[in-house]
């Protein structure tokens, strides 16, 4: 038996009893990255319990193993948010594995109508983040209808919310849009996209991402991109890199490319606005320092 199926199994065993849980208690929300959880808690206020399961903005979200906590978490879930296409797979996994009546699922691959392969970085794109909040007020209305009016305000609270972010997107897109950059790794791909940037050396990204060895010619594209200043800035991902997303860090600080950290999950302590916020005025601060 392996790790995915042991847990899974422990996963079965308690789904039956904790589902069942009185209408006056916090319905449980098990998200499986923070960022997912802190949007799910600002939709449903006093009247959700979330757990997170990805919430340590230093580790590596690509080493992730899912362990019996993460099961037991599960167990008591009666709506679970996570990312999917392939980007939190131990989630899936445990969940087809373990059916439980009751239980409802919000994937944010899904709705943004994306499949494995793609860029599973959802977070970053605009578009993401009002499709899911929907989503859970949605379920929340269903499961507790008491206090549909409530969830419906905080909805509205947090769709209005993100319209700093809005703004921050198309002030940065009308100053600098066409702007060639380049990153380690395609974290903030999405979020590029809508800033209206030339995205350089893509395949490097894939690869580092993907776990494997940038070819040789890639890395010299990429390393000769920060040497001659066809790039503004360089993306770098501080939770995960290997040794050649490190060298071209150097190489980008030593040619005084701006390098803007990003993460893939959420500083503690932080809701999701402030830390895509923090991440856009550190971008438009390096944008303003490298004219």
């Amino acid at each position: 038996m392996n790790r995915i199926t042991r847990l899974a199994s422990l996963l079965a065993l308690a789904c039956a009893p904790l589902l069942a849980q009185a209408a006056t208690q916090p319905i449980n929300i098990v998200a499986g990255e923070n960022f997912y959880g802190d949007v799910a808690q600002q939709v449903g206020g006093k009247h959700v319990h979330v757990t997170s399961i990805l919430s340590n903005p230093d580790q590596d979200p690509h080493l992730f193993e899912a362990s019996a906590s993460t099961a037991k978490a599960l167990s008591a879930a009666r709506l679970v948010v996570y990312n999917g296409i392939d980007y939190d797979p131990w989630m899936a996994k445990l969940l087809s594995a373990a059916k439980a009546a009751g239980r409802k699922e919000i994937v944010a691959g899904q709705l943004m109508q994306k499949k494995t392969g793609d860029n599973p970085h959802l977070w970053y794109d605009p578009a993401t983040m009002p499709l899911v909040a929907k989503a859970i007020a949605l379920e929340l209305e269903a499961a507790d209808p008491s206090n549909k009016a409530e969830y419906q305000q905080n909805l509205k609270r947090f769709l209005d919310s993100l319209q700093a972010i809005n703004s921050k997107v198309k002030s940065i897109h009308d100053k600098y849009a066409g702007t060639p950059v380049t990153a380690t790794e395609p974290v903030f791909g999405y979020m590029a996209s809508a800033l209206g940037f030339k995205m350089r050396n893509e395949k490097f990204q894939l690869a580092v991402m993907n776990n494997t060895e940038p070819s040789a010619s890639d890395v010299a594209a990429f390393e000769n991109d920060l040497k001659t200043h066809k790039v503004k800035v360089l993306f770098y991902n501080s939770q995960a890199s290997d040794q050649s997303a490190k060298r071209v860090q150097k190489i980008a600080k030593e040619a005084k490319v701006p390098v803007v950290g990003v993460t893939e999950t959420a500083p503690t302590g932080k809701h999701y606005q402030d830390w895509m916020l923090g991440q856009l005025n550190a971008l438009n601060q390096a944008l303003s320092s490298g004219k």
